[in-house]
């Protein structure tokens, strides 16, 4: 006799994650996994445990986001929102170098204060919500096992391991051989805990607490390689790195570097983030040429690049990407009457605006079209009114010649914490045509959220619902198949998941359920539900009917259900090998 289902799904339109035509299905569920795929009606449901007419809905493959910030979110909020509303069951986490573990005891002041300079989580938030009561990987991975409500995998980054190793030594020194070795082997002890393998950061926008180069940075090539050659060693691992090149374009000598680093590690490398933008062909070109090298010379390089333009909120009082323009970090991180004084100053003014018209500007350059950003909340009686309107129409009003003057009048009338939307100058139709091109290339894949990450500065953890909804329903740029093979299966392979990604039996029951008329984004909002009351911007879902990790609904109708289904991913055991070649 058959075993009754946990869950009967009838009547779905199944997109299966293998970008294969749609159908009209019913999936069966037993012990978190799917057990029966069969044409809509022939399924037996009888003694089912729950039924869902899924009628006009269609049933997908949970998404996978491969590049989040969760490593500390997930204590807090163990049902990583927004992300599991916007039916996202799988993230990946610990990129950039940045992670947790493995930690010094009484070294949590130095780790917490560079998370919230490199990754933008409030200080504050990272006091009261952790206690820091780990030390090894296997420690912090087992503090969230049986505690998350999405599946979480974790790499192992390299500026833990410089600290743990090194101390204080890591900031500001190359390691000695006898460091390296050490670090190889907290690497390989990680890796064999669980960890999904290695990544780092090399890029010039990553600072600490203290405004010094975060340890990754400091690390030799033969450092970097000599660790990326411990990933080879375990089954199930992947290597993720950023760098300058990842800004700006790559030069020839980084792409050297990326293809001996794929190749030390025999796995592929992931970077965040492919921008595209119409303005800068080049940088895009660059990027694109260079992951072709990389595959003709036996190395994998795949370019994660978000398929929306990723809203965002900015302010001249605090930290955000304003400050990596370039040379306008000395004048931002002035004392806030320092820094006033400063801006009035039309040389200043001058300055700043020629260069973040420069070369030097890279990927900051979509945040220059002044006259395109949106005054947010302000709180002078100068500005009153001003909320909601463009800067350029405020300027043309006002007879001001240029739109930069404008903005900086009215941030300075607020004390600067006037909150700023800035207008996208990559919302054209040629950008729009090279997104869509981009997808198909070999070396390309969808992500780069950030979410858990710059909580207060941008929101990308929605990035699949606006996909469907702006991409597909919208501009009608792809299929509906295309689309959710690109958020499911594409990233399932490059990490190697086991059994995730599509919708077929044997597969673990992480699935979504949604409405294609209407499945979107809420709009952006600040809601204060931090640890020690910080704040972060949100977006919940809106036609999303269930979400489900290991057959368990996580989520129904935007909500979360509260219920925590979801696994600690571990190398080897979660994942098989994906190699270079």
């Amino acid at each position: 006799m058959a075993t009754p289902l946990d869950l009967a799904i009838v009547n779905a339109t199944l997109v299966d994650g293998t970008g294969g035509p749609s159908r009209q299905a019913d999936v069966g569920v037993v012990g978190g996994r799917v057990v029966t795929v069969t044409d809509a009606g022939a399924m037996e449901t009888s003694g089912a445990t729950e039924v869902v007419d899924a009628q006009g809905l269609v049933l997908a493959p949970g998404f996978i986001d491969p590049h989040t910030h969760y490593d500390a979110q997930l204590f807090w909020d163990p049902t990583g929102s927004p992300s599991n509303l916007h039916g996202v069951t799988t993230v990946i986490a610990g990129n950039c170098g940045f992670t947790l573990a493995p930690l010094i005891p009484g070294d949590s002041d130095y780790v917490a204060r560079m998370m919230a300079k490199v990754e933008g989580m409030p200080l504050a938030a990272l006091e009261e919500g952790l206690d820091w009561d780990w030390e090894s990987f296997d420690d912090y991975l087992g503090r969230l096992e049986g505690n998350i409500g999405v599946n979480a995998g974790f790499l192992v980054g390299h500026c833990a391991l410089r600290r743990k190793v090194m101390g204080d030594e890591a900031v500001g020194n190359e390691a000695s051989p006898e460091q390296v070795e050490a670090m190889r082997a907290l690497l390989a002890q990680s890796i064999e805990a669980g960890g999904l393998g290695f990544s780092t950061t090399l890029a010039r926008t990553h600072s600490d607490g203290d405004g010094n180069k975060v340890a990754s940075r400091w690390a030799s090539k033969d450092e970097l390689l000599a660790l990326a050659s411990v990933v080879s060693e375990h089954e199930g691992t992947t290597l993720e790195f950023a760098s300058d090149g990842c800004l700006d374009g790559f030069p020839d000598d980084e792409v050297d570097f990326m293809i001996e680093f794929s190749k030390a590690g025999n796995r592929p490398l992931n970077w965040n983030v492919l921008t595209v933008d119409s303005h800068a062909p080049e940088r895009y070109r660059n990027q694109l040429a260079a992951m072709d090298r990389c595959a003709e010379e036996g190395a994998r390089v795949v370019a994660l690049t978000m398929p929306v333009i990723v809203g965002m909120n900015m302010s001249f009082l605090t930290y955000c990407a304003l400050n990596m323009m370039p040379d306008w970090g000395p004048i931002l991180g002035l004392p806030v009457p320092e820094r006033i004084e400063q801006l009035k100053d039309p040389e200043v003014r001058a300055f700043m605006k020629a260069r973040a018209a420069s070369d030097d500007v890279g990927v900051f350059g979509r945040l220059t079209g002044w006259d395109i950003y949106v005054i947010g909340d302000t709180f002078s009686e100068a500005n009153e009114g001003l909320s909601g309107r463009r800067v350029g129409d405020i300027a043309a009003e006002r007879g001001d010649a240029d739109p930069f003057d404008t903005l900086l009048d009215i941030v300075i009338a607020d004390d600067l914490q006037t909150v700023l939307w800035p207008g996208a100058t990559d919302n054209d139709a040629e950008s729009w045509r090279l997104r869509r091109e981009a997808w198909d290339h070999p070396s390309v894949m969808l992500g780069g959220s950030d979410a858990g990450a710059h909580l207060d500065r941008m929101q990308g953890a929605n990035y699949t619902t606006r996909f469907i909804a702006d991409c597909v329903r919208g501009r009608k740029l792809t299929t509906l198949e295309h689309a959710v093979q690109l958020l499911t299966s594409v990233p399932a392979e490059l990490f190697g998941l086991r059994d995730r990604g599509v919708v077929r039996e044997g597969a673990h029951a992480d699935l979504v359920l949604f409405d294609p008329e209407t499945i979107e984004s809420e709009l952006l909002g600040m809601v204060d539900d931090l640890p020690a009351g910080t704040s972060r911007l949100y977006a919940g879902a809106v036609g999303v009917t269930s979400v489900w990790v290991g057959g368990v609904e996580v989520a129904h109708d935007g909500v979360a259900t509260g219920r925590l289904p979801g696994a600690v991913l571990r190398s080897g055991r979660d994942t098989e090998t994906v190699t270079a070649g």
